[in-house]
């Protein structure tokens, strides 16, 4: 990987990283596009170090609110009726799929999962169940009535995202639409949920960077970090506001219409699967 292509592919993390697009399907399809090699799964979990510390930041008022609360309450038995510290165990709860299923699915997920036919589909799939999800959903349930069963349910549909194309905040908001939360809700949950499964998967995966074979060398993968951290910063805030007053539906008929082109492309023999 050189200089030129981490800077690319350090923007394109920033910027799809939050949105319902999914970030390792971008990362993986501008490679091909470009006729790079395809950056691979480490490089992509350790730039999301850099979309993360952008969340950690943003919500860096409720982050310290939970972890505050959920502290306090493992010895208060008062606390743990507090919304601020059930999220807490929420998004405890909410992690374990993703991190059973990482560990399980370890070597399809750095190599079968990353076929970009399998990528397009997922776009496409998912895009149709995001939109169903944006028209039937009721947007009127607070983060304030989440419960353990609907965290079981987001973790889950983290999970899905061990696919690329699938898409983490899309996976999960759709899962949240579903189940009647707000737009808002679901997004702000999203973010939360991530922090655990990222940070682990990002700091696993670092140990491979620098490393002989296929792995990206150090400088490269750190520019493209910082530059994914600056990026997806500005996504978060823009994405906040754009849900506000938007439905997704955007974002749908970009996932089919990317989905579709790669299928046309690799179908056709032009990308490479």
């Amino acid at each position: 990987m050189n200089w030129f292509s981490a800077v690319v592919l350090g923007l394109v993390q920033g910027l799809t990283e939050f949105l319902p697009v999914s970030s390792s399907a971008h990362q993986r399809i501008v490679a091909a596009l470009a006729g790079w090699p395809d950056p691979g799964a480490a490089f992509t979990a350790v730039t999301q170090l850099g979309t993360e510390a952008a969340v950690l930041i943003y919500f860096r008022r409720d982050i310290a609110r939970i972890i505050v609360s959920w502290s306090k309450s493992l010895i208060d038995r008062d606390r743990r009726s507090d919304p601020d510290a059930k999220l807490g165990w929420y998004v405890i709860i909410g992690t374990i799929p993703i991190a059973v299923l990482g560990l399980v699915l370890q070597n399809p997920i750095e190599t079968a999962f990353r076929d970009l036919r399998l990528v397009a589909a997922a776009l496409i799939g998912f895009g149709i169940v995001l939109g169903i999800a944006d028209r039937i959903a009721a947007d009127d349930r607070p983060l304030t009535r989440l419960t353990t069963g609907n965290a079981i349910v987001y973790g889950f549909a983290q999970a899905l995202a061990l696919i690329p194309g699938v898409s983490r905040s899309g996976g999960t908001i759709t899962a949240g639409l579903l189940m009647g939360y707000r737009r808002e809700a679901a997004a702000r949950y999203s973010f939360l949920l991530a922090i655990p499964a990222v940070l682990a998967s990002g700091l696993l995966e670092l140990t491979k960077i620098g490393n002989a074979g296929d792995n990206p060398a150090w400088g490269p993968t750190l520019l493209a970090t910082a530059i994914a951290f600056i990026v997806g910063y500005a996504a978060i805030a823009w994405f906040l506001r754009y849900i506000a007053t938007h439905r997704f539906t955007t974002f749908v008929i970009y996932r089919i219409a990317l989905g579709a082109a790669v299928l046309a492309l690799t179908g056709t023999g032009v990308l490479a699967n």
